[in-house]
Parts: structure tokens; sequence; C-alpha cells
């Protein structure tokens, strides 16, 4: 009889070689556990922790996994009246809180390094029938670089992530059963340093035992880190990593974020991927996502031009970036608020976008312009010539993000859209503005017409819908700093 995963389609002789390959390492390195970990929507791992001996079988058989985790909000409320004729109506499959089935990539093992005899693999939902579930994010990513690949081309991205790390002064508020709550408290924390002194290797020195922390966890999990920086907020950090392919980058991505707030938990520390942590005189953390299109043939960087189109200057998109660069940069302008949503998924990410703060406020391009909603970096000739995006928060759900950049700069390419000049004064009130809540920028996802259809209907309604269950329970909050403590900062 097949296995489960083979009724998937996606189980073959180098498959089950390297399920076989995962075994002899579990044995030999003396491994007792193996968590099956997924990403949500909001892009949290979730998972089930098995014992070695049954990974083998799991990985060919699937593990079960209850259909309403699919289905929550960031208070981890259900969203959809699971429970209720017709509750599930939109979403064929689901339904009185049935199983799902998750199968592991054997390719992803790894061995965690803050924890003992426990081994890690990513997984992905099936339904029972064998079909896969196709609102899963990573599948989302999944659809959208396969119309690049139709094309001819890939997608290479590089990140550079903002964070806060804090020093945990007492445990005891979060985990007194006294205080339980949904979503519960945060712990108290104190900063590891003061801000205000960009890139002070004084500084550096104060945050040196956390961040040591942060570089082993991810080069022991093979990330491709580059570098550690303070920045300019209290307690806020930036780690860089090298470019990688975009799904090894949105990977790479859940996993350090996962990662590093369970291997600075135990060592004290609160690590917090939250846009703008509810204290004064913090300094809201980005995430700025670096790419490029390259030839899925020769894996040339496909926006790099050699001479200045004819009759440019600096000013136009065209004296940096091939004529394929320009169109798609001018589809990110094109779809810049409908996508928004995807960049800055939550009520507190809006924040930031406000003036002179290193963020954008604007759809506006700029050339080496950190004040422009988008980046245009390089010059002809130069191979690492590529597009940053600014809009983007560290708790984005990474294939969803960059999922929103393929579909939004395809449809550039595919109407051969040209950029509007760049801009030299980010914050003087040109360009369309970005949205400033997470309701306006659901609606202009809504009225985003080609996005709406690249993402699928049936997805973008699925998405609105929980997120709206968010939108709505911070608006009816008493008070926005006690919710946004609760439900970001004691889990983001």
């Amino acid at each position: 009889m097949s296995s489960f995963a083979e009724r998937c389609g996606i189980h073959d002789a180098a498959r089950e070689q390297a399920v076989a390959r995962v075994g002899r390492l579990l044995e030999a390195q003396g491994l007792e556990l193996v968590r099956f970990a997924w990403c949500d929507l909001h892009g949290f791992q979730r998972g089930k922790t098995l014992v070695a001996s049954a990974a083998a079988k799991a990985m060919r058989e699937g593990v079960g996994m209850v259909s309403t985790l699919m289905l929550k909000d960031t208070s981890d409320r259900t969203a959809f009246k699971v429970f209720e004729p017709g509750g599930t109506a939109s979403l064929p499959g689901f339904g009185f809180a049935n199983n799902l089935l998750l199968l592991a990539d054997p390719d992803s093992f790894r061995q965690l390094p803050w924890t003992p005899s426990t081994g890690w693999l990513r997984a992905q939902p099936y339904f029972e029938d064998g079909t896969p579930v196709e609102l899963d994010t990573r599948r989302v990513l999944q659809r959208a670089l396969a119309k690049l690949d139709a094309a001819g081309l890939a997608m290479k991205c590089g990140l550079e992530v903002e964070f806060h790390i804090y020093r945990i002064d007492d445990a005891r508020p979060q985990l007194d059963p006294m205080e339980a709550d949904w979503p519960g408290p945060p712990p108290a924390v104190s900063l590891v340093h003061p801000g205000y002194n960009l890139l002070a290797e004084s500084w550096y020195d104060l945050a040196e035992e956390p961040l040591r922390i942060v570089q082993h966890t991810a080069q022991a999990l093979g990330l491709p880190l580059l570098s550690l920086e303070v920045e300019l907020g209290p307690s806020q950090v930036e780690a860089v990593f090298d470019a990688t392919d975009a799904v090894t980058a949105a990977d790479n991505m859940v996993l350090f974020r996962n990662a590093v707030k369970m291997a600075l938990r135990r060592a004290g520390y609160h690590a917090t991927f939250m846009c703008r942590p509810p204290f004064p005189n913090i300094m809201s953390s980005g995430w700025h996502l670096h790419q490029s299109l390259v030839d899925g043939r020769t894996g040339r960087n496909v926006f790099r031009r050699e001479q200045p189109a004819p009759g440019t200057d600096g000013s136009h998109a065209g004296h940096t970036l091939s004529t394929l660069g320009e169109q798609y940069l001018a589809g990110l302008l094109a779809h810049a608020r409908g996508m928004a949503v995807f960049c800055t998924p939550t009520a507190n990410g809006f924040g930031r976008f406000r003036p002179n703060a290193l963020a954008p406020q604007s759809v506006l391009w700029g050339r080496d312009n950190r004040g422009a909603m988008l980046r245009v970096v390089g010059a002809c000739g130069d191979e690492g010539t590529r597009i940053e995006n600014r809009i983007g928060e560290p708790a984005a759900n990474p294939y969803l993000y960059l999922a929103s950049q393929v579909h939004a700069g395809l449809d550039g390419i595919a109407r051969g859209l040209k950029a509007p000049p760049a801009t030299d004064a980010p914050y003087a009130g040109a360009g369309e503005r970005l949205p400033t809540s997470l309701g306006e920028a659901l609606a202009a996802l809504e009225s985003d017409a080609v996005l709406c259809e690249a993402f699928g209907r049936g997805f973008i309604d699925y998405f609105t819908r929980i997120k709206r269950s968010e939108q709505q329970r911070f608006d009816a909050a008493e008070d926005r700093d006690a919710f946004q403590r609760r439900e970001y900062f004691a889990r983001f």
C-alpha cells in the first residue's frame, strides 16, 4: 500500500533516500526529539514534537494538525465559525475543526543548537485526500515564483532585519497563573543598550551577550548571516543576511525569528519583532527587502544595465536599471497601497510611516534614498544592482511579503510600465500616501484588482477576514497600548 506522501505526489526514490538519511542522522547524533514545524498566516512557527523513533514514519505518513490553526487571528482566536452550518462555506476542505496532515521536507532537517538532542523539520499541510492546502502561505509564494519561472526568471533576495532585544527582569507576571489571559501578559523587561548612538561600539559591547546568542544560533542553523549591528533606538539591533533565492530567503526569515526568540528566552532575554514596542521614546523597526530578478538559466542579474539609457540622468530609472528593472520598479509603485498589508500586516506597524523617520510615508522611489519607499541601489555594470523595499515590518509573513513583490513587479513588466522621476524630497508631501491603518490597508488590497486576481480571490477573502478580526478588536480596545503589549509584544 502506498504511503500518504506518495498519494500526495511528492514521494519518490530521492525523497525516500532523504528520509533514510535523516533517520541515520538521528541515530548517529543520539537525538531524542524532532519538531515538525509549519509557518502560519502570521509568520509564527507551529508544529508538533515527535520522539525520534517516530520521525521517519511521520515523514511518509504525515503528522495530524487541527485545521483551525489556519483560521486564527493574532490573538489565536478562530476567525471562522467552524461549528456553525455554513461557517466555513468559503473554505472547501475546512469545517468542524477537521484534521490536516503535515508532511515534512527531509532536506530541511537541522539540529537545534539551543536545546539538547532535538532535530527540526519544515513541513507543509495537506488535506487527508492528499491534495495540498493552497491557503498555506509558503504555497502562495511558490505559485508566485512559478509565474516568474514561466517567464524564464527567478528572484534573489537579501534581508535586513531590525528588531529589539530586552533583558527579562521578572518572568513571573507572564507565567503567574493568576495573570493568565487571552492573550497573556508580556514579560517585565529592561534595555540591553540605551540607544540614540547609532553603531556605537560601546553600545554593541553592552549588548554583546545577547547578540552572541543571535550569532551562534543563526550560524549553527546554517543561515547566511553577514553582520549584527546596534541600531538607533533603545535596545534596537539589526541582522543582515546575504542574498539567496526567494524561497530560501523566506524560509530563513521564519526560522531566524523563531529560533532567536527561543534561544534568547532560555538565556533570560526577550526578542521582539514587533515594529513599535509599547514604550516611550522607541524607534520603529523595519524589514528592508533587497530584491532583484535573475535569468533563470544563467543567473545573470536582469536588473543590471551596462550603460545609461540615452537621454537619461540620475532622476530616471533607466539611468541605472534595465528596461525590465524599470518596469518591475513601476509595478511595485503601482501596487504599493495594495501590497502594503502583506508588508506591514499588524495594526501596530502603521505607526512607522511618519516623516523623517528613515521609513517611507509616500509611494515614491529614490536613488540610494533611505526616505523613499523604494531605494534603487547600484550603478551601471554593477551585478549587485537591486531594489530595496523599505515598506516592510519585521513581523510580516515573509512568504506573503515576497509574493506581493513578485505579483506587483510582474504586472509592471506585463504592462510595460515606466517609473516616474526619482524623488529627492521623500517627505515633502508629493506622491500618493501609504495606508495609515490596518483597515485602510485591507481596503486598499481589496480595491487592487490585479493583486486580488494574482493571489486568488479565495485567498484574499480568507486573509482579509482574519486580519479584520484583529483590526476590529484593536479598534474596540479601550487601552490600545495594553492591547499591543499583549497581542504583539508578548508574542511577536
